[in-house]
């Protein structure tokens, strides 16, 4: 298992490099600069602002001193909030995009779980009817339209929480909702496939020939049997989440590294579009590293299969 890990991370700091790489030369080939809205600006000026950031210097030397930066942990400076440090921006929005992506998990993984428990219980019936139906809309709508149509209806229409920006926990509801929508989908189909295989395995079947109760039967062996394997959907499900939260935060005004990252590619903001690139990418990898980890303890088999390979 160690050896796995060691590997794993090996591989994760050659994949950082290959997205830094291909993210630092992608943003570069964008039309126009970080000054493209400074219409007014006069010549001198301009000149002076791109080479006070090293902008007027070939793009291989842009590139191994945002690398040399890079190994000090430094981000750089923005270009487009005032030279502020890239590190403490991403520090200020990580817990406003934190809160919604945990929540919309939580709120996914509970209402999917129990969707997909009744779907299994009921095969055939409405319940399972109606969560495959949950399940198929929820993965064909994407985040960012279920969050326009959130904003609009819930918020606008009828007013019942508030359609945008920042302030109180009612403005967290609707961003989690839209991000955790994928979530049930997913989980809720998965959930329900496990429990169906395990619930038809003999020693479930042993287990009720002895007189245990459904419920016992259920609750003590199926669930936990059944939600071991459901862990390893926790990976896909997280990068959903930071990927959804992209736009999601822009519609609903969350103050978040989404809408950070989304307004610093508009506006050509080099050193902020490749800062949340790297954070994202390191909160990706970490993430289902860490579940991989989490999944080989839980099931020993895992374990096993790791020691052989080394």
């Amino acid at each position: 298992m160690t050896f796995y890990i060691l590997r794993r991370l090996i591989l994760m700091m050659v994949t950082l490099l290959l997205i830094i790489t291909a993210t630092f030369f992608l943003v570069h080939s964008l039309p126009g600069t970080p000054l493209k809205n400074e219409e007014k600006l006069p010549p001198e000026i301009r000149d002076q602002i791109l080479h006070e950031y090293g902008l007027d210097q070939p793009l291989y030397v842009q590139y191994f001193r945002f690398m040399g930066g890079l190994f000090k942990a430094d981000l750089g400076k923005s270009l487009m909030y005032d030279g502020r440090d890239i590190s403490q921006m991403l520090k200020e929005r990580f817990f406003a995009s934190a809160f919604i992506g945990f929540q919309g998990i939580l709120i996914g993984l509970i209402i999917g779980g129990g969707l997909g428990i009744l779907s299994a219980l009921y095969q055939g019936r409405w319940i399972d009817n109606f969560a495959t139906s949950t399940s198929v809309l929820g993965v064909s709508i994407p985040s960012f339209v279920l969050a326009g149509l959130l904003s609009f209806w819930v918020g606008v229409k009828w007013g019942i929480l508030p359609p945008a920006l920042w302030g109180s926990y009612a403005h967290t509801i609707m961003p989690s909702l839209s991000l955790s929508v994928a979530v049930i989908a997913q989980f809720s189909r998965y959930v329900r496939t496990e429990l169906v295989e395990v619930l038809n395995q003999d020693y479930i079947k042993t287990a009720r020939a002895k007189g245990l109760s459904k419920a016992a039967v259920i609750w003590r062996h199926g669930l936990r049997n059944a939600l071991i394997p459901a862990v390893t959907v926790l990976g896909p499900l997280t990068v959903n989440i930071l990927t959804g939260s992209l736009v999601v935060e822009k519609i609903f005004g969350v103050p978040g590294m989404g809408a950070l990252f989304v307004d610093s590619i508009i506006n050509n903001d080099y050193t902020a579009v490749l800062g949340t690139t790297i954070f994202y990418s390191l909160l990706i990898m970490i993430s289902v590293l860490l579940i991989d980890i989490l999944y080989g303890w839980i099931d020993p088999r895992i374990r096993v299969a790791g020691r052989r390979g080394e």
